[in-house]
């Protein structure tokens, strides 16, 4: 079970924030950073590498990540590193494999579910672009930028903006969908199982001296390479669909919790009872979110276009979060030891609330 800490600790390393990240583990010396999380089963350390954040990585080795933790398929950070040193070249490489690698030599020997280890990805990058460079030693194949580009915007917008829906507990999780890491790791292998086998063919062709491809089979390679772009371009708007589908899912489950959550503190006879409230007990419309946050949650669904609706929705909220009107109503059972933060965040509510209905009027 993940605790409250480690969740802010993954938050933190997702978000990229080094600052935060080095004086929370500064304050929690004893905080355990070797958990994992989510479908995939990573750790903070995996995530680190994910994005491709070194600063993060290095502070999390310092605070004793196990570079040997493995995820749901058996890969370990270096794992993930390497992988990502494959999209990103030498600078990837620099910034977080050597860093594993030196932190733990032995991990580069350590196979995943499918029995590859580090070492030998490592290798067969070094084997196919010396191949590769035997071929077109001064040729850049605009292709080949064109895959890896698009390939390396689907990762880094998932790893960056979806994924969230790691945490989320509140939606339906389908085993059988396969989900991003999946779809990029198959997509992935197809592609360097392609490349791997031209590169094999390659080192044949120049043992037995250079010769040119014929026509079929320049027609050949080239309606295969379109087909693979056709289904990478295919799948990825679909995977876009669909984690546009569970991004709207999760604002309406937020939306639709926070106004049960007010039917049920706020309603008169729950108002009136002496059951004490603690910050936490408050339908924050998002708990642990700033107050514009909150207030997009709140407004969630809302056409601001039509500036009747909007502005009549925007009168409700300022009229549930008033201060007055919310001492009135709940004061009397709030517990002392969090009146003050309470009331500070209503207070705050309650601001940003008049001055979006200020700016209507402007």
């Amino acid at each position: 079970m993940v605790s409250h800490r480690q969740k802010r600790l993954w938050k933190y390393v997702e978000e990229g924030s080094l600052l935060k990240l080095k004086s929370y583990l500064k304050k929690h010396r004893d905080l355990e950073v070797n958990f994992s999380q989510g479908k995939r089963e990573r750790s903070p350390l995996h995530l680190a590498c994910c994005l491709g954040d070194d600063a993060v990585l290095r502070l999390l080795l310092k605070h004793g990540a196990d570079v040997l933790q493995k995820d749901r398929k058996g890969d370990t950070a270096l794992h993930t590193a390497v992988n990502r040193a494959l999209k990103d070249g030498k600078t990837a490489f620099d910034d977080l494999v050597v860093p594993l690698k030196k932190s733990c030599p032995q991990a580069m020997n350590v196979p995943n579910n499918a029995g590859v280890t580090p070492e030998d990805l490592l290798q067969w990058m070094k084997h196919t672009k010396t191949a590769e460079n035997m071929n077109h030693p001064s040729e850049v194949d605009p292709e080949k930028e064109w895959v890896d580009k698009l390939f390396g915007e689907c990762e880094d917008e998932f790893c960056e903006t979806f994924g969230v829906y790691d945490a989320d507990d509140f939606l339906p999780v389908d085993d059988d969908e396969e989900d991003f890491g999946d779809w990029a790791d198959r997509i992935r292998k197809e592609y360097f199982d392609r490349k791997h086998a031209e590169a094999q063919r390659l080192a044949a062709s120049f043992s037995r001296g250079k010769r040119k491809k014929s026509k079929p089979e320049k027609e050949q390679e080239q309606k295969s390479n379109k087909e693979l772009l056709e289904k990478m371009k295919r799948e990825h708007e679909e995977y876009l669909a669909r984690a546009a589908r569970k991004e709207e899912e999760t604002k309406q489950g937020k939306k639709r919790r926070y106004e049960e959550g007010c039917a049920a503190t706020f309603s008169g006879g729950s108002a009136e009872g002496s059951t004490k409230l603690s910050y936490s007990d408050i339908p924050w419309p998002a708990p642990r979110g700033t107050v514009q946050e909150m207030v997009e949650v709140m407004l969630h669904g809302v056409d601001r276009k039509d500036v009747d609706v909007f502005r009549k929705t925007l009168r409700k909220q300022q009229a549930r979060w008033h201060p007055d009107k919310f001492a009135q109503r709940c004061e009397a059972r709030l517990e002392e030891k969090d009146k003050q933060r309470i009331l500070e965040t209503v207070t705050a509510l309650s601001q940003e609330l008049n001055r979006l209905a200020h700016s209507l009027r402007t």
